[in-house]
């Protein structure tokens, strides 16, 4: 899946239909000369990368390392290795331990058990942090999480948690100037659909001083992200938060973070933009706590809450005016996106830096929380910290003190000179599925982003099924 870019990111438009493309290789080196769609895969300079929009000619991943936005450069990054080629084109698997079958002949029909996908699917998920990421990140039917209300006694037990801490008359103090959309209520089934938040801990760990922790970060969060910053006012900045539903100078009739929705490949065929009646493609900017943006944040999103692409691609308002507004919040504080780790995962301690992060300034504390949340913007640099980063660390403390969490004085607080997650850190966990490129049927798990993802039941069997097409697959599983 893909998780939330940073709101601000650049709104590119794509115009893939009307241009005129030079036919290019299926073993792609990068060609000054040719223009690329999205998630065209080159090798340039003995790295791959791959293109996160259309990229005209001459514009080379040279300022990937450099660029101080994530939206300077059309290039990303990914693992060497990664197959090149473009979308609707034959792709160059990684060499091989030798030659793979002559291409003009039909590959011979196979069939292969469930039983021994499933079983191959288990193995590569074993992994400790697989497994705790996979337990984070369960949902509660809607069902349930629809029944939840204030001081119900049915409630689920991290609801009941979250209100011995935040009651409805401190919900409304910390957050006064709240648009009304941003309800009580729906704080709490924010808080529902994902158990693990404020969950119990059966290892020692003190779950009520963990939820008070992880309270304080994300309302810090956003006040920083919805606020209204204005010293004005008679309310502390650190309580100007959720003022903002929508992003500003958008409203539901305006277009706008929908450019990419007319390209090809496989990040529209996986999240495909939903239409107006008269087939204009909806708007994806930002929306609810987390300002949730672009249709490849609110496919997987509506993913996780109805188990269907379809429903938030086809009626993004949903993330305003409805409870999703905080589930959103909820949603990205659960989830990681590696190499990052999930919040959850640094405020509870799962996360603990290794060699490689704390050489790169990456120390566990509510900085390193910044860092997942905005990093390409508010962190790195040996200066002053930046001025969304300082706003964050002043409301955290507030928040803090006014939940009872201690800040020791050896915190780190904010991000600058910390570098970017990498893929030698603690929390490069790889969650994508992608073609083993073997004779055996099977996929691999990949840092780089696919259509299929380890969080996601079925989506192993549904990669060896796009990986290998000639391969039949007998259900061998029912009695």
């Amino acid at each position: 899946m893909i998780l939330p870019l940073p709101r601000r990111a650049l709104r590119a438009a794509f115009a893939v239909a009307s241009l005129s493309l030079s036919p290019l290789a299926a073993a792609l080196d990068y060609d000054a000369s040719q223009v690329y769609v999205a998630d065209c895969v080159v090798n340039w300079q003995a790295q791959t990368y791959r293109a996160k929009w259309w990229t005209p000619p001459g514009h080379t991943p040279a300022h990937v390392d450099t660029a101080p936005h994530p939206w300077d450069t059309s290039w990303e990054r990914v693992a060497t290795g990664t197959p090149t080629g473009c979308p609707g084109e034959p792709v160059a698997p990684p060499a091989g331990p030798g030659p793979g079958p002559d291409p003009g002949t039909p590959p011979e029909v196979v069939t292969v058990p469930l039983s021994r996908l499933l079983a191959d699917e288990a193995d590569l998920t074993a992994s400790p942090l697989m497994q705790s990421v996979r337990h984070s990140v369960r949902t509660l039917d809607n069902a349930h999480v629809e029944a939840v209300a204030p001081r119900r006694a049915q409630n689920p037990v991290n609801v009941r948690r979250v209100e011995s801490i935040v009651d409805e008359a401190t919900f409304d103090y910390l957050f006064p100037l709240r648009q009304p959309e941003y309800s009580y209520r729906g704080f709490l089934q924010a808080t529902a659909k994902f158990p693990a938040m404020c969950a119990d801990y059966d290892d020692g760990r003190d779950a009520d001083a963990i939820c008070r922790r992880t309270l304080a970060t994300m309302f810090a969060h956003f006040a920083q992200e919805t606020g209204g910053h204005d010293a004005w006012r008679e309310q502390e900045a650190y309580r100007q938060g959720l003022m903002h539903v929508r992003e500003m100078g958008f409203d539901e009739g305006k277009s706008g973070y929908n450019g990419e929705c007319a390209a090809t490949g496989w990040s529209t065929e996986a999240w495909p933009c939903g239409t107006w009646p008269d087939g204009r493609f909806k708007s994806y900017f930002g929306r609810g706590a987390k300002q949730l943006s672009y249709h490849f944040n609110y496919g997987p999103f509506s993913e996780a809450m109805y188990g269907d692409v379809h429903v938030l691609l086809d009626a993004p308002e949903r993330v305003a005016d409805t409870w999703l507004n905080l589930a959103s919040a909820s949603f990205f504080y659960t989830y990681p996106q590696p190499p990052k780790p999930s919040m959850l995962h640094v405020i509870d301690g799962t996360w603990q830096p290794n060699a490689a992060d704390l050489a790169d300034g990456r120390a566990p504390g509510f900085g390193v929380t910044t860092l997942i949340m905005n990093g390409g913007v508010e962190c790195g640099g040996s200066g002053a910290e930046h001025a969304a980063s300082a706003n964050r660390i002043t409301y955290y403390r507030a928040f803090a003190a006014k939940l009872g969490v201690p800040v020791p004085s050896d915190e780190t607080l904010g991000c600058r000179g910390m570098k970017a997650f990498a893929e030698n850190g603690a929390g490069a966990l790889p969650l994508y599925w992608e073609n083993n490129w073997r004779t055996e049927p099977g996929c691999q798990l990949v840092s780089y982003q696919t259509a299929f993802s380890a969080l996601k039941d079925g989506d192993y069997v549904r990669c060896v099924r796009r990986a290998f097409p000639h391969v039949e697959i007998i259900d061998d599983t029912r009695s």
